[in-house]
Protein backbone atom coordinates (compact mmCIF):
# COMPACT_ATOMS: atom_id res chain seq x y z
CA UNK A 1 0.00 0.00 0.00
CA UNK A 2 1.44 3.44 -0.96
CA UNK A 3 1.95 6.43 1.56
CA UNK A 4 -1.32 8.09 -0.63
CA UNK A 5 -3.12 5.23 0.00
CA UNK A 6 -2.65 5.38 3.87
CA UNK A 7 -3.27 8.33 4.28
CA UNK A 8 -6.75 8.53 2.55
CA UNK A 9 -8.44 5.54 4.81
CA UNK A 10 -11.11 6.20 6.38
CA UNK A 11 -11.22 4.93 9.93
CA UNK A 12 -15.27 4.05 9.61
CA UNK A 13 -14.69 1.82 6.74
CA UNK A 14 -12.48 -0.93 9.09
CA UNK A 15 -14.45 -2.82 11.90
CA UNK A 16 -10.87 -2.34 13.97
CA UNK A 17 -10.07 0.83 15.07
CA UNK A 18 -7.02 1.87 16.39
CA UNK A 19 -6.14 2.75 19.72
CA UNK A 20 -5.58 6.46 18.23
CA UNK A 21 -8.87 6.60 17.21
CA UNK A 22 -10.62 5.03 20.19
CA UNK A 23 -8.78 7.45 21.96
CA UNK A 24 -10.21 10.36 19.75
CA UNK A 25 -13.76 8.59 19.92
CA UNK A 26 -13.59 8.76 23.69
CA UNK A 27 -12.35 12.53 24.54
CA UNK A 28 -14.27 13.54 22.12
CA UNK A 29 -17.51 12.10 24.14
CA UNK A 30 -16.16 12.92 27.47
CA UNK A 31 -16.11 16.11 27.14
CA UNK A 32 -18.79 18.96 28.42
CA UNK A 33 -21.12 19.49 26.04
CA UNK A 34 -21.41 23.20 26.95
CA UNK A 35 -18.75 25.10 29.11
CA UNK A 36 -21.19 28.00 29.48
CA UNK A 37 -24.74 28.77 29.87
CA UNK A 38 -26.16 28.61 26.48
CA UNK A 39 -29.17 29.15 25.04
CA UNK A 40 -31.84 25.96 25.08
CA UNK A 41 -31.88 25.86 21.35
CA UNK A 42 -28.06 25.51 21.20
CA UNK A 43 -27.50 23.07 24.22
CA UNK A 44 -29.74 21.07 21.91
CA UNK A 45 -27.73 21.45 18.92
CA UNK A 46 -24.90 20.67 20.38
CA UNK A 47 -26.51 17.80 22.22
CA UNK A 48 -27.66 16.41 18.66
CA UNK A 49 -24.23 17.33 17.17
CA UNK A 50 -22.76 14.76 19.83
CA UNK A 51 -24.84 12.22 18.99
CA UNK A 52 -24.38 12.29 15.28
CA UNK A 53 -21.00 11.63 15.52
CA UNK A 54 -21.94 8.69 17.98
CA UNK A 55 -23.95 7.45 15.34
CA UNK A 56 -20.72 8.21 12.30
CA UNK A 57 -18.71 6.15 14.45
CA UNK A 58 -20.97 3.22 15.77
CA UNK A 59 -19.90 1.09 12.60
CA UNK A 60 -16.07 1.04 13.39
CA UNK A 61 -16.74 -0.98 16.32
CA UNK A 62 -20.18 -3.20 15.47
CA UNK A 63 -19.26 -5.80 13.63
CA UNK A 64 -22.31 -7.04 10.69
CA UNK A 65 -21.41 -10.27 8.82
CA UNK A 66 -21.02 -9.90 5.43
CA UNK A 67 -24.49 -11.97 4.14
CA UNK A 68 -26.33 -9.37 6.57
CA UNK A 69 -24.87 -6.48 4.87
CA UNK A 70 -26.41 -4.97 1.18
CA UNK A 71 -24.82 -5.41 -1.79
CA UNK A 72 -21.45 -3.34 -2.26
CA UNK A 73 -23.14 -1.58 -4.78
CA UNK A 74 -26.00 -0.39 -2.48
CA UNK A 75 -25.37 2.20 0.42
CA UNK A 76 -25.06 1.30 4.46
CA UNK A 77 -28.01 3.14 5.73
CA UNK A 78 -28.45 4.83 8.92
CA UNK A 79 -32.23 5.44 9.42
CA UNK A 80 -33.49 7.74 11.83
CA UNK A 81 -37.07 7.35 13.10
CA UNK A 82 -39.16 10.14 14.05
CA UNK A 83 -37.69 14.13 14.75
CA UNK A 84 -34.82 14.37 12.62
CA UNK A 85 -33.19 17.44 14.43
CA UNK A 86 -29.73 16.53 13.62
CA UNK A 87 -30.04 15.55 10.06
CA UNK A 88 -28.01 17.64 8.54
CA UNK A 89 -24.72 17.19 10.69
CA UNK A 90 -25.04 13.92 10.88
CA UNK A 91 -25.53 13.17 6.86
CA UNK A 92 -22.27 16.16 6.83
CA UNK A 93 -19.98 13.82 9.37
CA UNK A 94 -20.64 10.20 7.12
CA UNK A 95 -20.26 12.41 3.84
CA UNK A 96 -17.66 10.34 2.03
CA UNK A 97 -17.20 7.44 4.67
CA UNK A 98 -17.75 3.79 4.16
CA UNK A 99 -18.62 0.41 5.66
CA UNK A 100 -17.42 -2.78 4.41
CA UNK A 101 -16.96 -0.45 0.84
CA UNK A 102 -20.60 0.44 1.33
CA UNK A 103 -21.03 3.98 1.25
CA UNK A 104 -22.87 5.79 3.86
CA UNK A 105 -26.52 7.00 3.80
CA UNK A 106 -28.65 8.76 6.04
CA UNK A 107 -32.08 7.96 5.47
CA UNK A 108 -35.50 9.55 7.23
CA UNK A 109 -37.93 6.56 7.70
CA UNK A 110 -41.60 7.39 8.50
CA UNK A 111 -42.72 4.05 7.91
CA UNK A 112 -42.65 0.56 10.59
CA UNK A 113 -42.13 -1.49 7.24
CA UNK A 114 -39.38 0.58 5.51
CA UNK A 115 -37.63 -0.07 9.15
CA UNK A 116 -36.00 -3.45 8.37
CA UNK A 117 -33.87 -2.24 5.12
CA UNK A 118 -31.51 0.15 8.18
CA UNK A 119 -28.26 -1.24 9.26
CA UNK A 120 -28.53 1.52 11.97
CA UNK A 121 -31.65 2.72 12.87
CA UNK A 122 -31.84 5.68 15.70
CA UNK A 123 -35.46 5.94 17.22
CA UNK A 124 -36.58 9.62 18.37
CA UNK A 125 -37.68 10.18 21.71
CA UNK A 126 -40.64 10.94 19.50
CA UNK A 127 -41.63 7.74 18.82
CA UNK A 128 -41.15 6.28 22.74
CA UNK A 129 -45.32 5.37 22.43
CA UNK A 130 -44.04 3.18 19.35
CA UNK A 131 -40.80 1.73 20.75
CA UNK A 132 -42.68 -1.94 20.37
CA UNK A 133 -43.73 -1.22 17.22
CA UNK A 134 -40.27 -0.02 15.63
CA UNK A 135 -38.31 -2.70 17.60
CA UNK A 136 -40.66 -5.71 16.38
CA UNK A 137 -40.10 -4.17 12.54
CA UNK A 138 -36.85 -5.01 12.86
CA UNK A 139 -36.68 -8.18 15.24
CA UNK A 140 -33.99 -10.59 14.03
CA UNK A 141 -32.17 -8.72 11.77
CA UNK A 142 -28.73 -7.71 12.05
CA UNK A 143 -29.75 -4.04 13.00
CA UNK A 144 -28.19 -1.65 15.38
CA UNK A 145 -30.51 0.07 17.40
CA UNK A 146 -29.93 3.43 19.29
CA UNK A 147 -32.48 5.44 21.24
CA UNK A 148 -32.27 8.31 23.95
CA UNK A 149 -34.29 7.39 26.79
CA UNK A 150 -33.89 4.78 29.44
CA UNK A 151 -37.17 3.02 27.99
CA UNK A 152 -35.72 2.35 25.19
CA UNK A 153 -33.60 -0.17 26.60
CA UNK A 154 -36.18 -1.89 28.32
CA UNK A 155 -38.33 -1.92 25.05
CA UNK A 156 -35.35 -4.47 23.86
CA UNK A 157 -33.13 -1.87 21.95
CA UNK A 158 -29.35 -1.90 22.05
CA UNK A 159 -27.92 1.09 22.54
CA UNK A 160 -29.61 4.22 24.26
CA UNK A 161 -28.21 7.48 24.77
CA UNK A 162 -27.88 9.38 28.48
CA UNK A 163 -26.91 12.45 29.72
CA UNK A 164 -24.87 12.58 32.77
CA UNK A 165 -22.80 16.00 33.95
CA UNK A 166 -23.47 17.51 30.90
CA UNK A 167 -22.11 15.12 28.18
CA UNK A 168 -23.33 12.82 26.10
CA UNK A 169 -22.93 9.11 27.34
CA UNK A 170 -24.45 5.72 26.51
CA UNK A 171 -25.81 2.64 28.04
CA UNK A 172 -25.54 -1.00 25.74
CA UNK A 173 -27.97 -3.85 26.34
CA UNK A 174 -25.91 -6.69 25.38
CA UNK A 175 -28.44 -9.21 25.66
CA UNK A 176 -30.01 -7.54 22.27
CA UNK A 177 -27.27 -7.02 20.61
CA UNK A 178 -26.68 -10.54 20.98
CA UNK A 179 -30.33 -11.56 19.73
CA UNK A 180 -29.21 -9.01 16.64
CA UNK A 181 -26.20 -11.05 16.18
CA UNK A 182 -24.21 -8.12 16.13
CA UNK A 183 -20.68 -8.18 17.75
CA UNK A 184 -20.16 -4.92 19.83
CA UNK A 185 -16.25 -4.07 20.12
CA UNK A 186 -14.77 -4.86 23.87
CA UNK A 187 -13.21 -1.37 23.16
CA UNK A 188 -16.45 0.24 22.70
CA UNK A 189 -17.97 -1.57 25.25
CA UNK A 190 -15.32 -0.29 27.79
CA UNK A 191 -16.90 3.42 26.70
CA UNK A 192 -20.45 2.52 27.95
CA UNK A 193 -21.73 3.83 30.79
CA UNK A 194 -23.65 0.81 31.70
CA UNK A 195 -24.04 -2.58 30.17
CA UNK A 196 -27.15 -4.52 31.02
CA UNK A 197 -28.09 -7.76 30.41
CA UNK A 198 -24.84 -9.27 30.66
CA UNK A 199 -24.99 -12.38 32.64
CA UNK A 200 -28.17 -13.37 30.17
CA UNK A 201 -25.83 -12.21 26.87
CA UNK A 202 -23.03 -14.63 28.36
CA UNK A 203 -25.57 -17.71 28.38
CA UNK A 204 -26.88 -17.43 25.35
Amino acid sequence: MSSLQRRNRNPISTLRPTIRSLLSFSLAFSLPLVSAPLRAQDSSAIEYRAKANYLANFPSFVEWSPEALPPVTAPFLVCVFGEFTFGTSLAEITRGTAVQGRRIEIRWVRKLQELSACQILFVSRSERKRYNQSLDAVRGRMVLTVGETPEFLDAGGIVSFSSQSGAIQFDVNLEAANKAHLKISSRLLALARRIVNQAEAAKS
